[in-house]
């Protein structure tokens, strides 16, 4: 169910992004639910168990370490509630797993500070409730998951009379249709008994759905086919034995070599199998079992820098698997979409006993002119993130391990984010002293970093940060990717955009405009300073003029320009009294 779940949610993810509210090109709310459940399902297949509790927990801890984003956090939260009710159980009869439902939903509207109704929080709450109703009703699982199905859709159909800004712009909340497509997933593996996403050809009748299981009643499975595939196989017997996955980013290092897949192919089949290669313009996915990792590598590095390594020795993992009494054949592969390239910190789990700094600092940056200011603050870690790619919990862990400081301050600098830090501090209570500072903004996480005093105590930092934060008016410009009316301003696909605060106030077919535009919503009286990041495609000509308009129009401001380097946002602009 969960690799069916999963892979229908892949198969989706693209649809998901584009049910964002907001025509910004930033819309992931589909990438990042599509790399927390496959985070889970990856540790789940590492794992597996006929324990139904037991996959759970191997599931919820998946998802807990690999959630992305807010959509990421509450569907990780959401099985997370799952897991520790089905914790005592080896099977769930029907109504124990609709109560499962409920306890994930009572711990997802729990770990939201402010629930907002008519998000993925009303579908689940809708879906677990409806299933608590009918669980006393049947014994079928399948006819649950049918209902359950169904409830959810009505739910989610229901999405914009909840919330006004879904209804005014014509779509269902993007959080709420990635949970559906996991349920879709759900319910086609228990009628179907296939984790593939079904094809239907037009015209042509489908196949009869297999007979409904029922978790109450054990499976009966022949002598001959109850020991696993493992037992079945001599360890020495495993010929290409390092089993590796990598990703290659075209855009660093490399020789210049043009990539030639199939070529790419051939020549790690020389010694190697189970090959899989996943390529776009920036990044190329690679997977293989290999007598030789290190010319695996080698040839890899012809195209590019390596990221993301993992090695494994399926020699040791299996005499591990015999030696534990394994008896579950592995299960088959599920592949992610190729995600954009993100930082992970690698560190010891605790940092060293002595010698340990009061403060530490951890900031979420988005290009390298902004990572530059945050350093010369004094931040220790910084995590590459931001619109377009949100850092994991586990991301958070292990750069909160690689600190040797008392109290460590983390600065997520984006509203999509705080919730995964948040996760990540949690996680650590008890171990490490962690304290949040929600900016959700880049200026808002500079002006927080310019706020700290390192002889001052936790408790005036933590105060001084927060002020700092809100006195600070967070500006962008970027492009609509859609046509949209928000607030009865409307906007066309391509044109250029000012978010004030969260919110569009300016759209115009010309760049200078929509900025000037968008100061001008910002700037009031007594507001003194004026920071200008300008983005990775910004115009010199463009910026030096917005510049001197800015002077001239407001004489008694200071303006100051930094160089971000910030992908997707020609300008971020911060405005301080």
């Amino acid at each position: 169910m969960v690799l069916a779940g999963a892979e229908k949610l892949q198969q989706h993810a693209e649809h998901v992004n584009s049910l964002n509210v907001f025509p910004v090109p930033d819309g992931d709310t589909g990438t990042n639910m599509n790399l927390t459940m496959t985070a889970g399902a990856n540790e789940l297949k590492k794992n597996n168990t006929a324990s139904v509790g037991q996959c759970a927990g191997v599931l919820s801890k998946g998802l807990l370490m690999g959630a992305r984003g807010n959509s990421g956090v509450i569907l990780s939260q959401l099985f997370r509630g799952l897991g520790r009710y089905a914790a005592q159980y080896d099977e769930l009869n029907t109504q124990q797993f609709a109560a499962a439902l409920q306890t994930g939903v009572d711990t997802a509207y729990k770990a939201v500070v402010k629930p907002v109704e008519g998000t993925i929080l009303t579908v689940a709450k809708e879906a677990a409730r409806h299933a608590v109703y009918f669980a006393r009703r049947t014994t079928d699982i399948t006819e649950l998951m049918t209902e359950v199905l169904a409830k959810a859709k009505e739910a989610l159909a229901n999405t914009p009379e909840l919330l006004p800004v879904l209804k005014q712009v014509g779509v269902v909340d993007s959080g709420g249709q990635g949970l559906v497509y996991i349920y879709e997933g759900f319910h086609q593996y228990l009628t179907s008994g296939s984790t593939a996403v079904q094809h239907s050809v037009q015209g042509q009748a489908p196949a009869p759905a297999a007979a409904a299981p029922v978790l109450t009643k054990p499976v009966n499975v022949p002598s001959s086919v109850q020991s696993s595939a493992q037992s079945q196989l001599h360890t020495e017997d495993i010929e290409f034995l390092y089993d590796m996955e990598f990703f290659i980013n075209r855009q660093l290092g490399g020789t210049g070599a043009n990539f030639d897949e199939e070529k790419f192919r051939k020549a790690l089949s020389v010694n190697g199998d189970s090959i899989i290669v996943i390529s776009d313009d920036e990044t190329i996915k690679v997977h293989v079992h290999s007598k030789t990792p290190g010319d695996v590598l080698n040839l890899a590095l012809l195209y590019g820098e390596i990221t993301q390594i993992h090695i494994l020795n399926m020699r040791e993992q299996h005499r591990d698997l015999l030696t534990a009494g394994m008896d579950i054949a592995p299960m088959p592969e599920l592949f992610a979409e190729i995600p954009k390239e993100h930082s992970t910190v690698q560190a010891p789990a605790v940092p060293p006993a002595d010698d340990l700094a009061p403060y530490g600092f951890i900031a979420v940056s988005s290009g390298d002119g902004i990572s530059e200011i945050f350093k010369s603050l004094g931040v220790d870690v910084v995590l590459a993130g931001g619109q377009t790619m949100n850092p994991s919990t586990e991301d958070f862990v292990n750069a909160i391990s690689s600190i040797s400081a008392k109290h460590v301050y983390l600065l997520p600098n984006n509203s999509n984010i705080v919730l995964a830090a948040q996760q990540a501090k949690d996680l650590l209570e008890g171990e490490r002293e962690v304290t949040v500072i929600p900016s959700k903004s880049i200026p808002q996480g500079i002006a927080a970093a310019f706020a700290f005093q390192e002889d001052d105590a936790v408790e005036t930092n933590t105060e001084s940060m927060l002020e700092a934060i809100s006195q600070v008016k967070s500006g962008q410009v970027t492009n609509a990717v859609r046509d949209t009316v928000i607030e009865e301003l409307e906007i066309k696909s391509g044109q250029f955009i000012g978010i004030s605060n969260s919110k569009i106030v300016a759209a115009s077919d010309e760049l200078p405009a929509a900025s000037q535009a968008l100061l001008t919503t910002m700037l009031v009286n007594g507001d003194e300073i004026v920071t200008v990041l300008t983005g990775a495609e910004a115009d010199a000509e463009v910026t030096e003029s917005l510049i001197s308009w800015l002077e001239e129009t407001y004489p008694q401001v200071e303006v100051e320009v930094h160089e971000g380097g910030q992908p997707l946002y020609y300008y971020l602009f911060s405005v301080e009294p």
